[in-house]
């Protein structure tokens, strides 16, 4: 699979994500969205805001980003 591929596949999945948790009633919707935010900011300890992360914080700082992405989705599809 190429780069681009796999790119169109995350699209794609984090596209349909972020219209399920809108489509939520409220109060599923308003929980969900909070245990997005809560696990879309890595908390890694890291006091110099300067250094970059090693191998081993890339696939955690790569999850929160992602969470974050489908939260700000869902955020946007339901004020639309």
């Amino acid at each position: 699979m190429t780069e681009a591929e796999i790119e169109g596949r995350l699209l794609a999945h984090r596209r349909l994500l972020a219209r399920l948790v809108a489509a939520l009633d409220p109060q599923a919707r308003d929980d969900l969205t909070l245990w997005l935010a809560e696990r879309s900011v890595l908390q890694d300890g890291q006091e110099d805001p300067g250094v970059l992360p090693d191998d081993s914080a890339a696939l955690s700082l790569s999850l929160a980003d992602e969470l974050a992405e489908i939260r700000h989705l869902a955020e946007a599809r339901r004020r639309d």
